[in-house]
């Protein structure tokens, strides 16, 4: 009788506190060799749910950027990485997939889906593929979380094409006011000797091809560091609007507490 209830209470508390970040790509409970993506190499905290996976985006053999992703969602719900100030944009035709989401047996860099040798059914299973998105394009873009034009390295731009790094965003706010935030990184963070940037989201109710979650909410948080000393702000914004609001780092989390139901943290106290 004693075991049945002690049984009892164990298959509870598992349901009720399912273990996060179950099944990562970077094995154990934090980024590893990407951590100097995040200030004082502290991932945020708050943000990670039963079906994540830490990804230390790798491609060219170097790692180019962090980012937390939802197998289930199949959106990253956040990717972290240090602003490079940079002009124009860039473009390219073929996008990658992360073999590791489908399991740890294969490359640990990212690879193109058109050359990928994984069966196509096994690849969504686990991460949205090229055709999830070419139904949605009347409505929305492929939102770049880490956008190609913070960077300068050609191979860190070249990285920010992967699916892993991509969210269904509005056409008109991607394109309009969440560009022009991007763009205005640059004149805004020229006292700052180092910028440390991680771009997320909200998760919505509602799909593109009845598999990738659309995001209620896209926010960017910024911790400028200025040789001895930091200053941090945050940007949101609806994802059914081009519109970009301004908000406190605290305002910030608050608001992505209520989605996670977990207290979050987006940078340590001293930023």
């Amino acid at each position: 009788m004693y075991f049945s209830s002690l049984l009892l209470r164990v298959c509870w508390a598992c349901f009720f506190f399912p273990n996060p970040g179950k099944g990562e790509v970077m094995r154990g409970s934090n980024f590893g060799k990407c951590r100097d993506f995040f200030f004082k190499s502290k991932e945020p905290s708050g943000i990670v749910s039963y079906h994540s996976a830490r990804i230390c985006q790798r491609y060219n053999n170097q790692y180019n950027f962090a980012t937390m992703y939802d197998r289930k969602l199949r959106i990253p719900l956040y990717s972290a990485y240090v602003f490079q100030r940079n002009f124009g944009g860039c473009r390219r035709s073929e996008w990658f997939i992360e073999p590791q989401l489908v399991g740890k047996y294969y490359t640990k860099s990212m690879e193109e889906e058109r050359s990928s040798r994984i069966k196509k059914n096994e690849l969504q299973e686990s991460q949205a593929v090229d055709s999830d998105y070419t139904t949605s394009s009347s409505t929305y873009d492929r939102g770049h979380l880490n956008p190609c034009s913070h960077h300068t390295n050609q191979d860190n731009k070249t990285a920010t094409f992967t699916l892993t790094n991509i969210v269904p965003q509005l056409n008109s706010l991607n394109q309009g006011k969440w560009r022009e935030y991007e763009e205005g990184l640059t004149k805004k963070t020229t006292s700052c000797t180092k910028v440390y940037v991680v771009v997320g989201v909200i998760p919505g109710n509602s799909t593109i091809n009845s598999r990738v979650n659309v995001p209620k909410d896209m926010w960017s948080a910024i911790c400028c560091v200025k040789n001895k000393t930091t200053t941090s702000w945050a940007v949101i914004a609806a994802n059914d609007a081009n519109k970009v609001d301004d908000i406190k780092v605290t305002a910030l989390e608050k608001k992505i507490q209520s989605y996670t139901k977990r207290g979050v943290k987006l940078f340590p106290a001293t930023c």
